[in-house]
Order: C-alpha cells, then sequence, then structure tokens
C-alpha cells in the first residue's frame, strides 16, 4: 500500500522559512513527477511547485525565486523549501506523486497525502 507522508509545516513569522518534506513508501517514487499543492480557505486548490522525475523543477507565479523544490530518490522524498513565507502562503501544503501530465495539467497525479497546515502570523 502506497502511503505518502507531509512533515515540516508550522507557524512562523512573515519572513520566516519552512521546509516541507513529503516521503513516500512503495515503488512509486522514482519514476514519477511530485507537485505540491496548496489550499487556503475558501480558495481553489494551486499547484505551487512541480518536480519531474529526473530532477527539474518549475514554479506558480506566486511562489518563483521564494520556494525551492527537490527530491532525494535513495530516501524517497521530495522537499518544499519555503523561503520570505507571507500571510499569502497560509494553507494546507499536500504532496502529490504521478505522472507529470497529471499532476501538472490533470488536477493531480493518483497519490495523495494528507496534507500539513502551514501558517504565516505575527
Amino acid at each position: 500500500q502506497v502511503q505518502l507522508m507531509e512533515s515540516g509545516g508550522g507557524l512562523v513569522q512573515p519572513g520566516g522559512s519552512l521546509r516541507l518534506s513529503c516521503a513516500a513508501s512503495g515503488n512509486i517514487f522514482r519514476p514519477n513527477a511530485v507537485g505540491w499543492y496548496r489550499q487556503a480557505p475558501a480558495k481553489q486548490r494551486e499547484l505551487v511547485a512541480v518536480i519531474t522525475s529526473s530532477g527539474s523543477g518549475n514554479y506558480a507565479d506566486s511562489v518563483r525565486g521564494r520556494f525551492t523544490i527537490s527530491r532525494d530518490n535513495s530516501n524517497n522524498t521530495a522537499y518544499l523549501q519555503m523561503d520570505s513565507l507571507q500571510p499569502e502562503d497560509t494553507a494546507v501544503y499536500t504532496c502529490n506523486i504521478g505522472s507529470l501530465v497529471r499532476v501538472v495539467g490533470g488536477g493531480g497525479g493518483d497519490y495523495w497525502g494528507l496534507g500539513t497546515q502551514v501558517t504565516v502570523s505575527s
């Protein structure tokens, strides 16, 4: 059974940093893309970053230059380094794994984590 486990969320002041982790069980990690979605209350879910199986990352305009996505295939873990956090970054962040086409344009790949809350507030 495939499981995704996110960690690293929490409360941080504006301008601060957090590093999210997404650990995957099973054999799904290495050949697939990994995306980080976020959803704030009363807002649509947004794909903020994606990394291909070969390690190429791409970002939403809202986080480009502040967030960095990476992956460690030896540990089946993906990361989202979030710097210069702002209150508008407050959301539940969820890890998603699947084919690149589905993660980016198909509403998400096959595998989802439960999400981790990120709150940016003074």
